[in-house]
């Protein structure tokens, strides 16, 4: 006789026992109290992105026409209670940038609130349905843009006229000097400026060489042809003609950006910065920078501004081209979780509170220190 344990009857199957009553109640209660959990943890995520993504200041969308366009604008004011402020026009780097650089510039922003500036900045024409392209534009036409911007401004009874300063990035170091020389400028902020467009871009393609390790050859064969572009574009080559060139591989470039390139590669802030004498300006440089070339930017400064004694450096080391911190930008994932949880930690530690320090500076009249 065979005996099967674990069965009292082998004539008929098992079956699992049913939950009662009670312990349905208990499970429902459990997945209750956890979704209530899941929901408060969520809840309080969003809330915290909310209030460390709101700032100190009122944001206004304006309109400011300029060559029969119109610039679509916002100007963020301080919540202080008073009537009339300094402004700080942004002037953008390089790239279609929108008029908050993505919500990037609003810890700067804030920074300026804090020392009763408030600032201004727009839409880059063709960048979030601005009108026309930016990729038209010259150096120029570019300092003509904020010139009307500052004009607009100073018609304002909210702005007082005689504080109205510059705050430019990367590309916009060829701009500055250029607005400076049209209409009188309070002062100037100039974050990882460039000098010369050549050199720059020379600096730039060989720091990203030796970061990737690139071989001997490599070098050779890359510094090559960048020669051969820069002879493209001191014959006024087209862009058909750079295609051919290159082997029919544009590597990126399109035909609106070979325009852009060719209205502007000769550019050098050099000449330009002589207007800039007398003018209060902050240099802020970036020690981990491959875009631009510091020292070259530093020596050049010092040389031009020197005689009027009121340039300002300040030197970050751990920062990146964008002033941002090293450790930040190198990963996209730090940099999202950053931007949500904390932004204003996106920027290398000081950066906000120097460029408010010397906003206050400007109100007690020390704006020209020099800080080696």
């Amino acid at each position: 006789m065979t005996i099967v344990l674990g069965r009292s009857n082998p004539s008929r199957r098992s079956r699992p026992a049913r939950p009662g009553p009670r312990t349905r109640r208990r499970g429902l209660r459990f997945a209750a109290w956890s979704l209530v959990a899941v929901l408060a943890v969520a809840a309080g995520l969003v809330g915290a992105v909310l209030w460390q993504n709101s700032y100190d200041m009122d944001e206004r969308r304006v309109s400011i026409r300029h060559g029969g366009h119109t610039l679509n604008g916002v100007l963020a004011v301080p919540r202080d209670g008073r009537e009339r402020h300094g402004l700080v026009v942004y002037v953008h780097g390089d790239g279609p940038v929108d008029a908050t650089h993505d919500g990037g510039y609003k810890p700067l922003w804030e920074a300026n609130a804090k020392a009763g500036y408030a600032s201004l900045s727009w839409d880059k024409p063709g960048v979030a349905g601005a009108p026309g392209d930016w990729l038209d534009q010259s150096m120029d036409d570019r300092a003509d843009e904020v010139a009307a911007a500052i004009a607009w401004a100073r018609a304002r009874p909210d702005v007082d006229g005689d504080r109205i300063g510059l705050w430019g990035a990367s590309q916009a170091g060829w701009v500055l000097p250029k607005v400076a020389a049209r209409t009188p400028v309070s002062f100037v902020v100039a974050v990882s400026p460039a000098v010369n467009w050549l050199r720059q871009g020379r600096h730039h393609l060989l720091a990203e060489l030796r970061a990737d390790g690139a071989s001997a050859a490599r070098v050779k064969a890359e510094v090559a042809r960048s020669d051969a572009v820069r002879r493209l574009l001191e014959r006024h080559a087209t862009f058909e003609e750079y295609v051919r060139a290159m082997g029919g591989d544009a590597d990126g470039m399109t035909a609106d950006r070979w325009g852009f390139v060719s209205r502007n590669w000769t550019a050098d802030a050099t000449r330009d910065l002589r207007a800039l004498r007398g003018v209060p300006v902050l240099l802020v440089l970036a020690g981990q920078d491959v875009n631009v070339d510091t020292a070259e930017t530093e020596r050049v400064y010092r040389k031009v501004l020197g005689a009027g004694g009121a340039a300002r450096v300040e030197r970050y080391p751990d920062a990146t081209h964008s002033l941002l911190k090293r450790s930040v930008e190198q990963s996209d994932l730090r940099i999202t979780l950053t931007a949500l949880f904390s932004p204003r930690s996106l920027f290398a530690d000081g950066f906000l509170d120097g460029q408010r320090q010397f906003l206050e500076q400007l109100g007690r009249g020390g704006g020209g220190m020099t800080r080696s």
